[in-house]
């Protein structure tokens, strides 16, 4: 390994907090008013809020709010400064909470770790008009921030690369009204529609900045149609409040100095839990099956992104998520098993789920991410 001090070092820390209520952010003042961490040291915020987009965009308020006096800005320059990933709906068994990701530059260390470390990145595209929502204007763009967040984080090959989450923007009445007002075409004048295409575009290009997808193959018609092109280490989710592209990324850096580390893996479908002893396995937890109290005890937190909402049967079973009579809750239903599956290995409810099927991984497979504890146990070699 590589221990030159010319290299800035970083320590990235990971803190999971439960809340109660959507305005619930008790945990993050707790862990400010003991100086556990410090406000400037927040690079981003990733959240599984209950209920619709206002009781999401309620919850980001707060944390604004809170974090507004301790950095002394205004909660809009909080907003510009820290990415808050907002995913809502919690269904079945899912705990509402929110991860704090922080950064600092540190001393390069005397006993350097014998493993590659956690380091996260940010990055943002510039503001998108309603009309290049879904195109391949928007996967360039991502794929340029991307690249910037990795270039930020210190991550040296993409192979360490393991955790894409982009918040983009999503099509609202008022953003439609002002591409018709201007008389330009937008990719699809059903709201929904036009935000599923955003976020298709978003996760090209993820893939497209780390290397799962060639150039070549990628133009306008193959968003959200060509399905054999996907990523898998992304996670997008649409969102009024954002006007850009909000790009968080998750890796291992050769100069970080975290206890952490992360790690990923893919299941196959909704019961292959295989997926996720593999992505604790890549982020160095030495796993039995089924995992040891300790072991579970070891894992800081697991992001998934699920996709049984894609397709209409799980091995060779025939699902209604489709047809029933929840059939307008097809992502709620998604997350909420994903949730349960990943929970009976990890031994904790209170994980992330998102759900999105737009290039995000092949049809009705699940991404997984796990963040572990490599501070007090021995890594596996990577």
């Amino acid at each position: 390994m590589n221990t030159s001090t010319s290299q800035q070092w970083i320590d990235v820390g990971v803190f999971r907090l439960p809340m109660s209520a959507p305005e619930d952010v008790s945990g993050l003042q707790h862990l400010l008013e003991t100086q556990q961490i410090q406000a400037a040291d927040i690079v981003a915020i990733i959240a599984q809020t209950e209920g619709t987009g206002y009781a999401r965009g309620y919850a980001s308020l707060c944390l604004q709010l809170l974090l507004s006096q301790y950095l002394q800005i205004s909660v809009e320059d909080v907003f510009h400064r820290i990415p808050m990933m907002m995913i809502g709906l919690c269904g079945g068994l899912m705990s509402p909470h929110y991860t704090i990701f922080t950064r600092k530059a540190v001393a390069a260390p005397s006993a350097p770790p014998q493993e590659k470390r956690l380091a996260v990145g940010i990055a943002d595209t510039r503001v998108l008009l309603p009309e290049e929502y879904g195109t391949m204007t928007q996967v360039e763009l991502v794929a340029e921030a991307v690249e910037a967040a990795i270039a930020q984080a210190g991550i040296s090959s993409l192979n360490d690369v393991h955790c894409v989450e982009i918040k983009c923007p999503a099509m609202t009445l008022a953003r439609l009204q002002d591409a018709e007002k201007r008389r330009v075409k937008v990719v699809n004048t059903n709201l929904n529609q036009a935000s599923s295409m955003a976020k298709g575009a978003c996760a090209l290009g993820i893939g497209l900045a780390l290397k799962e997808i060639p150039q070549e193959k990628l133009d306008d018609r193959a968003i959200n149609s060509n399905h054999a092109l996907y990523t898998n280490r992304g996670s997008v989710s649409a969102g009024g409040e954002q006007s850009a592209c909000r790009v968080l990324v998750m890796g291992n850096s050769e100069f970080s100095a975290s206890r952490y580390r992360v790690g990923s893996g893919v299941m196959q479908d909704q019961l292959d839990t295989t997926g996720v002893y593999a992505a604790l396995k890549s982020a160095g937890l030495n796993c039995q099956i089924p995992l040891t109290t300790d072991q579970q005890n070891k894992i800081t937190q697991v992001f998934v992104n699920c996709g049984a909402d894609a397709v209409t049967a799980v091995g060779n079973r025939r699902h209604t998520m489709h047809s029933d009579f929840l059939a307008g809750y097809t992502g709620i239903m998604a997350k909420a098993v994903a949730n349960a599956i990943v929970a009976s290995v990890v031994g904790d409810t209170m994980i992330l789920a998102s759900a999105g099927n737009e290039h995000q991984g092949a049809r009705g497979s699940n991404l997984v991410a796990a963040i572990v504890d490599a501070g007090t146990m021995q890594c596996l070699a990577h």
